[in-house]
């Protein structure tokens, strides 16, 4: 009989891929059946129990958390005993370049570095991208929780500077031709992207490049920059500086769910670039095909096609074949990403109700409790309450795949829609991990599975490759999103319906960079070729917050050592 082995590290911090990997090290281990490795959050706790690891322990947000289920108690503190040792030796094969213990040491060491990528646990982002600030640079915080206080007072301060201010929650950019975060390879050209959505410019990005086009620069903004209390600070100067830009001739511009009086600020400004703008804010129906300089498109893959044909003046669409309605009555969308959730709730909505989301367009859309579907169900499993204290679905599979086995136990799902997103910084081979769940799942009679693949022919992923294992595995595969919700919804016998200083353009041509946070995005940029810096970062004062203020009064009166 299976026993629960559990131990708690008080205040301890790991990167977040090195949790994923100690607990696939677990896993691993000789009489071990499955383990969970987090943060002790409240959404982390019950996260473990929908999977059958809730330990019977007392343990706060700020603790590690390991729990094993194992044969019998031996094997389980056997394993747990081996959990130094599995962290001792993948730091051994880690930490061959030198890594600077803070910022400002990693800024003496690499003075050229202009941007400052932060990915440490959102109470912590802000502090660490003021200080980038204070040294000059630029900032990509990936980091989400981060209180929009600290976001409004940080794109003050980045607007008064004339450097830039990406995110909080801010997960792609390609700036001189790197990725930053989650990005795809894509060829240099002549088209500049701004978004407030990270999957959104990944699916614009890619798109543009299998049509032929090429992108000058990808400047994410993070999801809240156009909400009305932030004002689009990040949005507006992205437009200016790729007005200024020699090398970029059209502009795209995307963003998740936007209420009108919020994109005022940003259409304002998109109407002052002197270059034609592509539009596709997602949720707003625009009044007219075309306004001035600025052309509206409804979806990610129109804004792409448009945006080619601006360029280039060639496009072509896409379409998807027809296939038999399964048994079953629901479709289930588990989506990494959450701007593709969100149009495929936008898609949707018109033609499939009972509909439930954790990204709903109206209030009566909304999935109340997250872990469990109801009716027609769309996930953003990239949201807050799936990431605080663990690893982004786009580089851990191992909570969609718990997902995807529950939806396809569920008698009345009848098609599970998918997306595989890949690109630097995301899991290097997802199909290996995904597709055999896929084909696990097709085994119950009349459900079918749909999957969407985000990618270029470059990405490191193999694009061709993955497609052709979810094809093995008996899922129906695109590579835009609106041919995958189409197929959805004709499998389920329906048919869908279609500011401040000036940054200087300098900076955008020498992307070298100084990486807080999540080691894979420093390796990443390496890959690339890039000229990059990895800070080895710890909370300060161990995470105790009193002793932290503290820290940081003595700090700003230059008392701190």
């Amino acid at each position: 009989m299976s026993t629960l082995v559990s131990e708690i590290r008080p205040g301890a911090y790991f990167d977040s891929v090195v949790l994923m990997q100690l607990q696939r090290g677990l896993v691993a281990l000789p009489g071990i059946e499955d383990a969970g490795v987090v943060m002790a959050t409240p959404v982390n706790i019950e996260l473990l129990a929908a999977s059958g690891l809730q330990p019977e322990v007392k343990a706060g947000p700020d603790d590690l958390l390991l729990v094993v289920k194992a044969e019998s108690e031996a094997a389980g503190r056997a394993a747990l005993a081996q959990v130094d040792e599995l962290l001792a030796r993948r730091r051994s094969s880690a930490r061959a370049a030198f890594f600077p213990k803070s910022l400002d040491a990693a800024a003496k060491t690499l003075p050229e570095a202009r941007w400052v990528l932060i990915s440490v646990p959102g109470r912590f982002a802000a502090g660490v991208a003021r200080e980038a600030l204070h040294l000059g640079k630029n900032v990509f915080v990936y980091s989400d929780n981060v209180p929009i206080e600290d976001e409004i007072d940080l794109k003050k301060q980045s607007g008064a500077k004339g450097l830039l201010v990406m995110g909080p929650d801010c997960g792609t950019a390609i700036i001189g031709g790197q990725g930053f975060g989650f990005a795809n390879r894509v060829r240099p050209g002549s088209i500049g992207l701004v978004g407030a959505s990270g999957t959104g410019l990944q699916a614009v990005t890619s798109a543009i490049h299998a049509l032929g086009g090429g992108v000058s620069q990808a400047i994410g903004t993070g999801s809240r920059d156009l909400k009305p209390e932030v004002g689009a600070v990040s949005a507006r100067q992205a437009l200016d500086v790729l007005d200024r830009d020699p090398q970029t001739k059209v502009v795209v511009l995307i963003s998740k769910p936007s209420e009108a009086a919020a994109a005022a600020p940003v259409l304002s400004a998109a109407r002052r670039v002197a270059k034609p703008v592509v539009v596709d804010l997602i949720g707003l129906a625009p009044g007219a095909a075309k306004l001035d300089n600025l052309h509206f498109a409804s979806s990610l893959e129109e804004a792409a096609h448009l945006a080619v044909r601006i360029e280039s003046g060639s496009a072509s669409p896409a379409s998807s074949a027809p296939g038999m309605a399964p048994n079953g009555k629901y479709l289930r969308g588990l989506f990494s990403g959450g701007t593709l959730a969100y149009e495929a709730v936008l898609s949707l909505q018109a033609v499939l109700r009972p509909l439930y989301t954790n990204v709903p367009i109206a209030d009566e859309q909304r999935l109340q409790d997250p872990l469990k579907s109801r009716g027609h169900t769309i996930l953003d499993l990239g949201a807050d309450v799936f990431t605080v204290g663990r690893l982004h679905p786009m580089i851990d599979n191992d909570l969609r795949l718990r997902r995807l086995r529950q939806e396809a136990a569920d008698p009345e799902t009848a098609v599970i829609l998918l997306d595989v997103v890949l690109g630097e910084g995301a899991h290097p081979d997802p199909a290996a991990e995904v597709a055999p769940a896929v084909s696990e799942s097709r085994q119950r009679k009349g459900l079918e599975v749909v999957v969407v693949v985000i990618g270029t022919d470059a990405d490191p992923q193999d694009l061709e490759a993955q497609i052709e294992r979810f094809r093995a595995a008996g899922a129906r595969v695109h590579t835009g999103l609106s041919a995958a919700v189409d197929e959805a919804v004709r499998l389920l016998g329906h048919t869908s319906e279609a500011p401040g200083a000036p940054l200087a353009l300098a900076d955008f041509r020498s992307p070298a960079a100084i990486n807080v946070g999540l080691e894979s995005f420093y390796e990443s940029l390496v890959a690339q070729g890039a000229t990059a810096i990895h800070v080895d970062w710890r909370p300060p004062a161990g995470g105790d917050e009193r002793l932290m203020g503290i820290l940081a009064r003595m700090k700003s009166k230059g008392q701190a050592p």
